[in-house]
């Protein structure tokens, strides 16, 4: 497509969601932004873009400059989402935090960040007491839960924030001025510092531009729909909920459809509830929505549009099943946002959603608009190659080798993008000028993904060049899990790597350690400090004690011998 055309569309927009949401509060107050399912909550435009005001103005008054980084450590996703847009309104940047972190990985992100401001809630009161002693003063917003909400907890309830932290009460940051703020937000103005897994050193803070917002909800933005419902479970930490789904929703004047986390049992009753015609669903998603009993009202529901991410082998089995119209794939990443992308017409002309539950545009409109901006639409019925993921519209990509030569059809390396317009991508990591360097070298940048490409510049997925492990939606760093790990003190050395899930198609975690001279670490208690030192998400499947670790002549650890050791192990037992 010629790049004026696709410059006007990405522009078309404007420059900021924020600018979107005033629009639509202006146009139609009494629409429904936001249903929070939690709490059986109905938020309109009008009511949404006051709160926002008044987050926004309170920040102000606090001292809070554009460009001044306000921390979110949040677990309710609604809040999260109204904080967000408040930051962005006062020209300030968004950095949130893993709600799961504790220890070194909290202390570590706040004191990288060094925000202006901190916002958290009761339930991580704890938390932050714990790592007081790592961190500066800081001013603290925190939100405490009424009985009435779902997050509401008595035994934590009345647990002080320590003194050494500056405490605001956030229900005084929703008593002022509802007034939209008169900051100017550009596209290239910073909206965000969402922080990533560091495979070989601590996480980075991604540093993303509006514009990088409008970049991400692209694919979605061209096909969307005012009456459109979107559905996610997703945590507002990553870019998926926040700016993939809450993002396109105001973009576009749709509705969210809000709950706090995935329920295999209640995802279609909330489907059916809220009319949601749209949701993501990730590996372990799938097969646990596909074990329940079949019955013969599983088509009868609203949802004509699944993100799939990876894409199952069955996909074309699941659409059937439960009559979805079209599944889309892609490629993303923090720095990057969604520069592939590609969909899966699954039922051809047969009725999948049932016409009166559809919404939204027509589906062969919605297939005609992908072709126009060139991105691909598949055959439900066709036999995919392994990890396909579409084309590029508004990045310049390449598969690339060590020396950063370009390969051809059919050549396995590493995924690098070129934007084809400013601040698409992102502006480098916050405050690690060597690591952004290194990162755009040759002017590509690099994701660390290994992948090829076919004659007709579909793009596939190989494999994850880097440490990381996927689990449960999350990427995982083995730098990380090692660096807590050594920090035991029974603990000499260990290693972590990933095994295929049983379930899904993610990863298990496996760990072996080496103990220290004269210590007697016995896996339960390695497993409870474990639990109180990492996320959930982080905690091996598989934990083994070994008295040496393989390796090399150069003293690196020689995993893959590890990993053919617990495979062969694992078989023995199925």
């Amino acid at each position: 497509m010629d790049l004026k055309i696709l410059q006007r569309e990405l522009e078309s927009a404007g420059p900021s969601v924020v600018h979107k949401l005033y629009e639509y509060a202006r146009k139609n107050p009494e629409k429904t932004i936001i249903y929070y399912g939690e709490d059986d909550r109905t938020v309109t435009y009008g009511e949404f873009n006051a709160a926002t005001n008044k987050i926004a103005r309170f920040l102000a008054s606090t001292g809070i400059a554009k460009g001044d980084v306000v921390s979110v450590y949040l677990s309710n996703p609604f809040v999260t989402a109204m904080v967000m847009m408040g930051i962005w309104k006062a020209g300030a940047v968004f950095s949130p935090i893993n709600f799961s972190y504790r220890g070194r990985l909290l202390s570590y992100q706040i004191k990288d960040t060094v925000p202006k401001v901190l916002v958290t809630e009761q339930a991580r009161v704890s938390c932050l007491n714990d790592v007081k002693s790592d961190l500066p003063e800081l001013k603290v917003i925190l939100r405490k839960p009424k009985r009435s909400e779902c997050d509401y907890v008595s035994d934590i309830a009345h647990i002080p924030l320590d003194k050494k932290f500056e405490q605001i009460d956030f229900d005084d940051v929703l008593k002022g001025d509802g007034g939209n703020p008169e900051e100017e937000i550009n596209y290239w103005d910073t909206a965000n510092i969402i922080y990533t897994s560091g495979t070989t050193g601590p996480a980075k803070g991604v540093v993303q531009s509006h514009r990088w917002i409008a970049q991400y909800t692209f694919p979605g933005r061209i096909i969307a729909h005012e009456d459109d419902v979107k559905y996610t479970d997703l945590p507002m930490y990553h870019i998926s909920a926040a700016c993939g789904t809450f993002g396109l929703v105001v973009w576009t004047g749709a509705t969210l459809a809000l709950w706090n986390r995935f329920s295999p049992s209640d995802f279609w009753t909330r489907i059916s509830k809220s009319k949601a015609n749209s949701a993501t669903l990730l590996d372990v998603m799938v097969p646990w929505l596909m074990n329940a009993q079949e019955t013969p009202q599983d088509r009868y529901n609203s949802l004509k549009w699944v993100h799939m991410q990876p894409l199952p082998t069955h996909h074309n089995t699941i659409a059937r099943r439960f009559g979805i119209d079209f599944v889309t794939v892609g490629y993303g990443s923090t720095e990057t946002g969604l520069p592939i992308w590609g969909c899966i017409d699954e039922l051809g002309g047969e009725e999948g959603t049932p016409k009166e539950l559809y919404t939204g545009h027509p589906k062969e409109y919605i297939f005609d608009r992908y072709r126009q901006f060139g991105y691909p639409v598949f055959s439900g019925t066709e036999d995919f190659k392994k990890g396909v993921m579409g084309k590029s519209v508004l990045f310049e990509p390449a598969i690339l080798n060590e020396r950063d030569e370009v390969l051809g059809p059919g050549e396995y390396g590493q995924i690098a993008f070129r934007s084809k317009f400013p601040f698409c991508m992102t502006t480098g990591y916050f405050n690690k000028p060597h690591a952004t360097v290194e990162a755009c070298r040759n002017l590509w940048f690099h994701t660390g993904d290994a992948c090829f490409r076919d004659e007709d510049n579909v793009f596939y997925f190989a494999d994850r060049m880097g440490n990381f492990i996927r689990v449960r939606g999350e990427n995982v760093s083995t730098y990380q899990i090692e660096d807590i790990l050594n920090s035991h003190p029974d603990i000499e050395v260990s290693a972590a790597f990933p095994v295929p899930a049983r379930e899904g198609d993610e990863d298990d975690i496996v760990v072996y350690v080496t103990l220290q001279e004269g210590a007697d670490l016995k896996e339960d208690e390695l497993r409870k400090w474990i639990s109180s030192e990492m996320p959930k998400f982080m905690w091996p499947k598989h934990i083994r004690f070994i008295d040496a670790l393989p390796q090399t002549a150069t003293n690196k650890i020689e995993k893959y011998k590890l990993k053919e050791r617990i495979l062969k192990e694992l078989e023995t037992t199925k």
